[in-house]
This record gives C-alpha cells, sequence and structure tokens, in this order.
C-alpha cells in the first residue's frame, strides 16, 4: 500500500552509530545512514549543522529526514554527527564550542571517516553555520561538490570562498526568500564576487517563501530535491509516496 512521506516517516535503510575521531584527541557522536541492504550508495552526504547556541546539531530537521529517507529514495548515505561540545539525543560529543576555530578539526575528521570508509561521491552540505565550517575548512581533495542551506557568511572570509572558486568544484548556495541573515539578492553579488573569472560559476538558487530554518515540508523536500540533484539526478525528482515498509517516529 502507498503511503504519503510525511514529517515523521522513517524509511528503510542501514543506520549505525559512529564515532568520529578529531586530530586534537575529541571524540564526536554521529550516525551513518546507508541504503537499505543489498544496495550500494549513489553519492555521499557529510553534513556540518547548524550553530549549537542556537539549537543546531545532527538531529536539525533537514538533515534528521534527509537520513529517514534519502538512503531508501535516492541510494545516498547520509553522515550526520555532533560538533565539539554539542548535544542531541544520540550523545554530546567532546570538548566545548570554539566559534568556528577548534571545529576545523571536527570537518576534517568527518571528511576522514567518509574517505576511509570508501563512501563514494562526497558532497560537503552545510546548514547555516555548517555553511561557514564548509567554506573555511572542507575545500579537500576528496569532497567533490558543495551546497550551502541558509548561507550567513559570517564566519568565513572572502579568501574561503576566493579557494572554492579555484577548487573549479561544483558549489550551491540555497537562499530563502525570507532569511535573516543573508537574501537572494546579496548573496548572488557576493558569490559572484568571489567567483569572477572562475568557472564553473557558484550557483545560487533564491528559494521562494523558505525562511533561515526551511520550516514547512515543501522547503524541507525543496532542499532535499537541490541536493539530489546535483549528487544523484537519477534519482530526481524524490517521490512524494512510499510502497513498502516504514516506521513513524514518535516525537
Amino acid at each position: 500500500m502507498s503511503i504519503d512521506i510525511r514529517a515523521t516517516t522513517i524509511l528503510p535503510a542501514e543506520r549505525r552509530p559512529v564515532t568520529l575521531t578529531t586530530a586534537d584527541g575529541l571524540d564526536l557522536v554521529g550516525e551513518l545512514a546507508l541504503p537499505p541492504e543489498g544496495r550500494t550508495p549513489a553519492g555521499t552526504l557529510v553534513t556540518l549543522h547548524p550553530l549549537p547556541t542556537h539549537g543546531g546539531f545532527m538531529d536539525s530537521h533537514v538533515y534528521r529526514k534527509a537520513a529517514w529517507r534519502l538512503p531508501a529514495l535516492a541510494d545516498l548515505a547520509v553522515l550526520r554527527f555532533n560538533t565539539r561540545g554539542t548535544v542531541s539525543p544520540a550523545g554530546r560529543s567532546q570538548g566545548e564550542f570554539d566559534n568556528g576555530v577548534g571545529e576545523r578539526f571536527d570537518v576534517q575528521a568527518a571528511i576522514e571517516f567518509a574517505d576511509f570508509s570508501d563512501l563514494p561521491n562526497r558532497w560537503l552540505i552545510g546548514w547555516s553555520f555548517g555553511t561557514d565550517l564548509a567554506l573555511m575548512y572542507g575545500e579537500d581533495p576528496t569532497i567533490d561538490g558543495l551546497i550551502l542551506l541558509s548561507p550567513p557568511l559570517r564566519y568565513s572570509r572572502p579568501e574561503d570562498m576566493d579557494r572554492w572558486a579555484a577548487s573549479g568544484k561544483p558549489v550551491v548556495a540555497l537562499v530563502p526568500e525570507f532569511d535573516d541573515y543573508l537574501r537572494p539578492a546579496e548573496a548572488a553579488e557576493r558569490f559572484a564576487h568571489a567567483w569572477k573569472g572562475h568557472s564553473p560559476q557558484a550557483e545560487v538558487i533564491g528559494v521562494e517563501g523558505a525562511k533561515h530554518l526551511w520550516v514547512g515540508e515543501k522547503y524541507v523536500q525543496r532542499a532535499h530535491n537541490e541536493i539530489v540533484k546535483r549528487v544523484n539526478p537519477a534519482a530526481y525528482p524524490l517521490p512524494t509516496t512510499w510502497d513498502g515498509e516504514f516506521e513513524t517516529f514518535a516525537e
């Protein structure tokens, strides 16, 4: 029987807790969600969550729903983790929040985990604070592309954008129409300046009606579709119904 995929729908996947160890000796709590048994990943999302001092963690809803849906719907592996000092139902990562400084080791630990696990076609996905971490520390030879959700461009600097521009890797920024920090017109101007003279250009997509936190299922679906369109185009557009086993998350 076919069901509509709702906010609380959990689709089949192979999910397991993981521990990421940083170069400065901290253990970070995480989870790796893989496509259901018998299927191999077509791509990998290495996710960096919003600001932990404002409620961001590995379970921030766009990422939690990605781990619930995209392994089954798009054959994507989804790696989520708590940066240093961040707490979620999965546990607390060691260390303390470091205003985007010590977090460089957290980003590298996640990238190295994906590499050592032989996960294919690795894309870094940043959201809010996570976009700054991605821009500052994520340009790594093992990363194939970058997708930014609600980039505030608060901690990162022009030289970080310059480095990504020079890499030639695809960079996509999804900017909500009603973002609290950076809106589409300004984002387009700032990315165009950084990418001037570089090819390919960064892609800045204004998302009509959306806000910084991507509240509302249609905006979550839009974000997931834009990610899948780049990482595994064969699975785009995502279905909104499911015919098979599923669970329902109980708050």
